[in-house]
């Protein structure tokens, strides 16, 4: 009987003095450790189309990966294709006529416009003859065998005739001469208006797809397939995964505790014993009132400094806003220790 009190004895001391162990460390450890308060925190992205139009397809829904580059919605681009059909056929006859100007006129045209004026010069040759029989006519007979009239109208068609020579001897020269210079820049001018109007439709054609501009996970998707938008109409919002961070506050006394670049636990409340490591990376050198997400009627009007611990969560164990708790040495700790 004795031998069984004895050992229960044993039993109970060796129980408190573990217990006094347990205590004395947790009461150490809560001295050095500081505890915080926050909430998950995620850059954010808002995709909307640069240009106008009704969507043909959206390609991704709430909670997909996507991937950077990846195309995510597409707009109707029927008449915008048109359009640049249309673009395309104008500068392929422009191009043409600029072609044409570039290599002058051709040689068989050239020759044409010789044969017109030796053409238009036979007539002046034979119009003139026939005014000089009139005349000589005329004088020699009194002008008893032609009439006056009559060499009128030989003389006007010897004017005619010379009009037609110059006439033709203008237009030979301008053909030899070629389009002027002028003509030929306005010409290559609208070869470049056409051109860049090509250009304009083509890019439209290709901002109709909206693309990830990162890896990213998609939180909102805010329009559907029919939907008139516009640029200012926001189609999908992005969480980016990188960077991740907990924003946490710390009054004053604490600030001094905490130091960039020292490690720090961050504890979930749905998986306590399972920490996210992470790095302190951002001490705001402004103090503001606490937030309300984090706030209670202790700091309700409590002034802290915002800080910022970044983690690494490649499986996306963190939500956006999800509430946690982060756990750092305190910075006096290490000095002491040291």
């Amino acid at each position: 009987m004795k031998k069984i009190i004895i050992a229960g004895i044993v039993v109970m001391v060796v129980i408190v003095a573990i217990t006094a162990y347990w205590v004395m460390n947790k009461d150490e450890d809560s001295v050095n450790e500081l505890t915080l308060y926050g909430n998950v925190d995620i850059r954010q992205v808002s995709l909307a189309f640069e240009g106008s139009g009704r969507i043909k397809a959206l390609n991704v829904q709430e909670g997909d990966h996507v991937q950077e580059g990846q195309v995510l919605a597409v707009l109707d681009t029927q008449a915008l294709e048109i359009q640049a059909k249309q673009a395309q056929a104008q500068l392929v006859v422009q191009q043409q006529a600029v072609d044409e100007q570039d290599a002058g006129t051709r040689p068989e045209e050239i020759a044409q416009a010789k044969a017109q004026v030796v053409s238009a010069q036979a007539q002046l040759d034979k119009a003139t003859k026939d005014l000089q029989r009139y005349q000589a006519l005329f004088n020699s007979t009194g002008g008893k065998a032609i009439s006056k009239q009559e060499i009128d109208g030989a003389q006007s068609n010897v004017n005619t005739a010379i009009a037609s020579v110059k006439e033709r001897q203008a237009n030979l020269v301008l053909l030899e001469k070629g389009a002027r210079k002028e003509d030929r820049t306005a010409a290559k001018a609208q070869v470049d208006v056409t051109k860049a109007n090509l250009d304009l439709m083509q890019y439209k054609i290709a901002q109709s797809q909206l693309r990830s501009p990162v890896n990213a996970v998609v939180r909102a998707r805010l329009q559907e397939v029919g939907d008139m938008t516009t640029a200012q109409k926001t189609v999908y919002t992005l969480a980016l995964t990188n960077p991740k961070w907990v924003r946490v506050y710390a009054n004053e006394a604490d600030l001094s505790e905490i130091k960039i670049g020292s490690t720090a636990q961050v504890i979930r409340d749905s998986k306590p014993n399972q920490p996210i490591q992470g790095t302190i990376g951002y001490i705001s050198s402004v103090a503001e009132f606490t937030p309300k997400t984090v706030q209670t009627e202790d700091i309700r009007t409590t002034l802290v400094y915002e800080v910022r611990v970044y983690v690494q969560d490649p499986n996306d164990q963190l939500k956006m806003g999800q509430p946690v708790t982060v756990k750092m040495a305190k910075a006096s700790a290490h000095t002491e220790q040291k």
